[in-house]
């Protein structure tokens, strides 16, 4: 357990995602100094996660009207050796979310590449707050389009096997970000483990070339390689320090 306080404290729920493999050639321009690509069975992923960020609070303390939003971003995996310790983490692509403060802070304190659209959801919740059969959907708006990612979960809520991909996807606990001088940063990200649920009908419509950048319109429009809805859980994510 990290000594120091959280920078921010939140449930993160309803975490929907799209797994894709993807051409680790793409992605080694976005990999900061000092980590390398996690891959799976060899093959390199990149995910679209849309979820409800909860009872946000910075420093224990909750900011009005910014507390309960949506957050969609697409994120890479990479690895970090520190003596004999393997650091699994995630590089954010982009990040969306529907809250100009939220991404100014997360920009000024972590460099991450947020953005504030409007954005909106539709989650169908049963007695004990967890989502039903029904499609779960976020969806976000650009230049006067709405974009969004839909998928329609099924099956038991169980914890994923060991050594399976939904593990790989959902076991990275360190966040990593490249600086403007080029140096990179870590934090801590600390949670639970996930009870997962199976889903299909998989579908994300948006255009990518405008969000993403030409080099992720292939992989971003085809059928996603896995899909899955995680419960979620409190999290806490802690200050950025510089890695040599």
């Amino acid at each position: 357990m990290p000594s120091q306080r959280p920078f921010l404290t939140a449930q993160w729920r309803h975490l929907a995602m799209l797994n894709y493999r993807v051409d680790p050639e793409l992605l080694q321009p976005l990999v900061p100094r000092g980590t390398q690509l996690d891959l799976y069975g060899g093959e390199a992923y990149v995910s679209l996660v849309g979820f409800m960020f909860l009872r946000t609070a910075l420093w224990g303390l909750p900011i009005p009207l910014h507390r309960n939003f949506e957050e969609l971003n697409l994120r890479i995996y990479v690895r970090r050796e520190v003596g004999d310790e393997i650091r699994r983490g995630v590089v954010f692509v982009k990040e969306i979310v529907p809250r100009w403060a939220i991404a100014t802070v997360a920009r000024r304190v972590y460099n991450e590449p947020y953005v504030a659209v409007p954005m909106r959801h539709r989650l169908t919740l049963d007695d004990e707050g967890r989502c039903t059969d029904e499609p779960v959907e976020y969806s976000f708006k650009t230049s006067g389009r709405w974009n969004h990612m839909r998928i329609h979960p099924h099956g038991p809520l169980e914890f994923p096997q060991a050594g399976s991909l939904e593990e790989f996807i959902t076991e990275h606990y360190w966040g990593y970000c490249t600086q403007r001088d080029g140096g990179t940063v870590e934090y801590q990200v600390e949670h639970p483990p996930w009870k997962l649920r199976a889903a299909e009908d998989a579908e994300f419509a948006c255009d990518v070339a405008q969000v993403y950048g030409e080099a992720f319109v292939d992989p971003l429009s085809a059928p996603p390689d896995s899909a899955l809805l995680a419960d979620g859980s409190d999290v806490a994510v802690y200050r950025p320090k510089r890695i040599p």
